[in-house]
């Protein structure tokens, strides 16, 4: 059984991963032409160049946000609806602000993948809301 405030922390959740992503991808530009001469110097050049690039760092911090909220939201609702619901809408989410931004997402085959993402979600939440009647 899922409530109204649960589906809305688990939407929250996905809006909060998947709005990110794309911006996350677009924060690391610039990341992989850092050299070092050895690999314990680039690990440091690369967090150094990830934690002072607000572009990385404000979806970076607003993601975690969303791993916290996610957490929360497991202790008080079931965890066969959360995870996949979460996951799923996430990954819609994903796709259209990559849209958005001028991202190529894939044409029609991925419109379809959205679209039958969308209905497994649908049945999903259906399922959970016919339980509680």
């Amino acid at each position: 059984m899922v409530t109204a405030g649960e589906l809305a922390a688990m939407v929250l959740v996905a809006v909060l991963w998947g709005g990110t992503n794309p911006f996350l991808k677009t924060g690391t530009e610039g990341l992989e032409t850092i050299k070092e001469r050895s690999g314990v110097l680039q690990l440091l050049a690369e967090m150094k160049f990830l934690i002072l690039n607000y572009k990385y760092m404000l979806p970076f911090l607003l993601n975690q946000c969303g791993s916290l909220i996610f957490y929360i939201t497991l202790a008080s609702s079931d965890l066969s609806l959360a995870v996949p619901l979460c996951n799923s809408v996430a990954l819609l989410v994903t796709l259209a602000t990559g849209k958005a931004l001028g991202e190529d997402i894939g044409g029609r085959r991925a419109v379809l993948g959205m679209m039958l993402t969308a209905f497994g979600v649908t049945l999903c939440i259906t399922s959970s809301m016919s339980e509680q009647l």
